[in-house]
């Protein structure tokens, strides 16, 4: 993840609230391959799929990391 990865996610975010993988894992601190994974084990983020485009709605990451933080400190 570089500053350009954060760069387009902010913008994206701010044009359209729909990000890519690569845009989505930038704006939740986690790499692009975590994420697939993470949707693979269907433990990530709820995504939508346009076509052949896996896309993430910024509420749906956001949703998603609350949750994580909440269960994290259960633990």
């Amino acid at each position: 993840m570089d500053s350009d990865d954060i760069d387009r996610a902010s913008s994206a975010r701010r044009g359209s609230p729909f990000l890519n993988t690569e845009q989505a894992a930038a704006w939740l601190g986690l790499s692009a391959r975590t994420l697939k994974r993470l949707r693979v084990a269907r433990q990530g983020p709820v995504f939508r799929r346009h076509c052949r485009f896996v896309q993430y709605h910024v509420d749906d990451l956001a949703a998603w990391s609350r949750e994580q933080s909440a269960r994290g400190i259960r633990s």
